[in-house]
């Protein structure tokens, strides 16, 4: 038989077993909400961060794509320029020794002191590797006088001028014997070029009006 003092202990005891489950269950409860809502939340933060980085790739790649273009039209306008510039200083690099070439082959080449016998335009030749050209090239039994035409001639033209002295020597043995003269043709003039010239033996020819006048006081026999 149970008293009744230790019975109302006991359900006293039960009913504060009871409360402290109850308790400990809505907390562990209250705990598993809270981390279920912030694995939510990071979930949420996490998607949203993957469709900014997609976005900021899809931003990145149409960029990307578009500065592509740009610069594919830019290399074509490029070229296109390019082609058509150096197509215009062809063209008046041919005006230019052709021009002089009839003014020369109208004439009777008596000039550098001496009377020419033959003209050739653009003589170009190959031996053993090495390849050069010529504008203009007057020949007679002792000299060979060869003029570089151009449409505006710089100094940077001078030493390739000069250069021609010897590429002709190998490319044509049979006058290598002969006396070698310079000149250099060109539509236009500027002091400092002409001076240059002076300086290296090389005879000034160009165009005053409708006439070609040639300047070899000081012209050198290479």
């Amino acid at each position: 038989m149970v008293s009744f003092k230790k019975k109302n202990v006991m359900e006293n005891s039960s009913h504060l077993c009871l409360t402290e489950c109850k308790h400990t269950f809505e907390s562990v409860w209250a705990a598993f909400q809270e981390t279920d809502r912030k694995i939510k939340e990071v979930a949420a933060q996490q998607a949203e961060t993957d469709r900014i980085l997609r976005e900021s790739r899809i931003e990145t790649d149409r960029i990307i794509k578009e500065n592509a273009e740009q610069q594919a039209e830019t290399d074509r306008i490029v070229r296109e320029v390019s082609k058509r510039l150096g197509g215009m200083a062809h063209s008046h690099g041919s005006f230019a020794e052709e021009y002089f070439f009839n003014s020369f082959e109208r004439g009777e080449k008596n000039f550098f002191g001496e009377k020419f016998d033959e003209i050739e335009k653009n003589l170009k030749y190959k031996r053993n590797g090495l390849t050069d050209e010529y504008d203009i090239v007057m020949f007679n039994h002792t000299s060979v006088a060869i003029i570089e035409a151009k449409y505006k001639a710089h100094e940077n033209d001078l030493p390739a001028t000069l250069k021609k002295v010897d590429t002709f020597r190998i490319l044509f043995p049979d006058y290598k014997n002969f006396k070698i003269y310079l000149g250099l043709a060109s539509m236009s003039f500027y002091p400092e070029l002409e001076e240059e010239c002076i300086k290296q033996g090389i005879a000034i020819i160009k165009q005053v009006g409708d006439t070609v006048v040639i300047h070899d006081e000081n012209l050198k026999i290479f």
